[in-house]
């Protein structure tokens, strides 16, 4: 007698999702978007389905890092996050979210989470789990103050790379790396560790049907509140201003937050250096320049 197939089969026996697959036990569907992992709807037995990401000879704690920090974002619950309902070491699947069209009222309220998550903190720079944003690994080590952790370990790795892969001019590599010797005068207000989701690019942005905005394919770590809210306006997010107004109303942003944008968008360019190449070392350069 064949078992049937629901989430609870699932969480109980993650490690036979690919003879499952494999022996069309479970119907797959492709979705758009995978640029680093491949994407699917999986629909079982009960007619209920869950999201899936995979990539092959992924590294062992690649999905885990990612399940550690979903987890860790949904614990203060004040934002909307997939469940993680099984992980393993080629696979992720998650709570399905279907998606729907932004709305104003769910903009306001992904500020309000927003400035809830950043409060909740965290407990150090960093995080206790390997961190990746895409298929580059992140150094999570713990730092005791954030310049340090974002010049040392968000920004100037990623130069080193896109520089070494001769993705960005090393005359581009020097702007930045001045602008990273200086982080320190620059007027980031000090403050405690948030809870950050760490790559809040509007495409990490899942407006659901049923409402609100859920956060997805985290790099989460304890960093500066201003870091996620400088990526939103990055790529552009819809509604993003009623957004941000949202979030000050929340909890205040510090002043002259505006001119720092920039500073926490090197972090994203940087990797983007690395990744891609094209333009955006030298647009890291220009963002750098405006703190020289």
């Amino acid at each position: 007698m064949e078992v049937g197939l629901d989430w609870g089969y699932l969480r109980a026996h993650p490690h036979n999702l690919d003879r499952l697959i494999e022996h069309q036990r479970i119907r797959t569907t492709p979705l758009p978007g995978g640029d680093t992992c491949r994407a699917e709807r999986l629909t079982l037995d009960d007619g209920s389905s869950v999201f899936a990401k995979s990539l092959a000879g992924a590294e062992a704690a690649f999905f885990a890092s990612e399940a550690a920090g979903l987890r860790w974002l949904g614990e203060c619950g004040c934002v909307s996050v997939p469940e993680v309902v099984a992980v393993t070491e080629s696979m992720l699947l998650l709570s399905w979210v279907e998606s729907g069209a932004p709305t104003a009222a769910a903009a306001d309220e992904l500020g309000r989470s927003l400035a809830a998550l950043h409060a909740s903190g965290a407990d150090a720079f960093g995080a206790p789990w390997p961190g990746w944003i895409g298929r580059l690994p992140l150094d999570n080590s713990p730092a005791s103050s954030w310049p340090d952790f974002y010049a040392g370990q968000r920004v100037l790795p990623f130069v080193r790379q896109a520089v070494d892969a001769g993705r960005m001019a090393a005359a581009d590599a020097v702007t930045v790396e001045q602008a990273m010797a200086r982080i320190g005068s620059v007027g980031v207000p000090a403050e405690p560790p948030a809870r950050l989701h760490g790559d809040l690019w509007s495409g990490n942005v899942l407006w659901s049907a049923a409402g609100p905005a859920y956060l997805v394919d985290t790099a989460a770590h304890g960093g500066h509140r201003e870091t996620d809210l400088a990526m939103l306006a990055l790529f552009g997010l819809p509604y993003l201003d009623r957004t941000i107004a949202a979030y000050d109303e929340a909890v205040r942003l510090g002043p002259g937050w505006r001119e720092r944008v920039a500073l926490h968008q090197l972090h994203p360019l940087a990797v983007h250096a690395a990744m891609f190449g094209g333009g955006y070392g030298a647009r890291a350069a220009a963002a750098a320049r405006r703190y020289l």
